[in-house]
């Protein structure tokens, strides 16, 4: 395993990143001590279809959640902040 220098990956981090997009293990260190590990990024559901319907049967929706609220809206209308009328 190659520890590579902070400083050397600044100088060289899209070389570092094509390697590492080639499946090379790069470790980022200092002083000869690794701390991080530069590997390609995976997208979550790389290659495989949704399952749709995973929520089924977990989620209830009130028929009337989209309903006016009548004290909500007189305080929106009617209430101090609104401006006067002229």
């Amino acid at each position: 395993m190659e520890i590579i220098n902070i400083h050397a990956a600044k100088t060289h981090l899209s070389r570092l990143i094509r390697r590492a997009l080639n499946g090379e293990d790069i470790v980022i260190g200092n002083n000869g001590e690794p701390l991080v590990h530069l590997t390609p990024h995976k997208k979550a559901n790389a290659g495989k279809p949704r399952k749709f319907g995973k929520w089924k049967g977990k989620v209830w929706i009130s028929p009337d959640f989209n309903a006016p609220d009548p004290r909500l809206e007189s305080l929106f209308y009617d209430g101090p902040l609104f401006p006067e009328k002229r």
